[in-house]
């Protein structure tokens, strides 16, 4: 299987969760913008980079298919039902990781910037 991160995207620190196995988060950390954009940049091989969609998505989305990675927006009401328990960034990580397991969601495009 490929390596996906799901990313709660905040206004200064984002949540990010790894998981290469179906289910299982290998890694976790929270990065300030600055931390992120490098994270994003030093992952060596194409990843799948898994977020909720909203207007900060789609500028991550772009930076990071600008670099050879698969990005999957999912609209946020897909991804609700999968919290458990309370709503903090690490159980919103883990709830974009199994929403995205479920093949019955569609993504959402990642918009250009002149469509945004």
């Amino acid at each position: 299987m490929h390596k996906q991160i799901a990313v709660d995207l905040a206004k200064s620190v984002y949540q990010v969760a790894e998981s290469v196995r179906a289910g299982q988060v290998s890694q976790r950390r929270r990065l300030n913008r600055e931390a992120f954009r490098r994270y994003i940049q030093e992952q060596a091989e194409p990843v799948e980079w898994v977020m909720e969609a909203c207007g900060t998505a789609h500028y991550w989305g772009r930076v990071t298919q600008a670099l050879g990675h698969r990005v999957t927006l999912l609209h946020a009401r897909y991804v609700k039902p999968y919290r458990r328990r309370n709503k903090t960034d690490r159980n919103d990580c883990d709830a974009i990781l199994e929403a995205a397991r479920c093949q019955g969601i569609h993504p959402v495009s990642v918009k250009s910037h002149a469509q945004q």
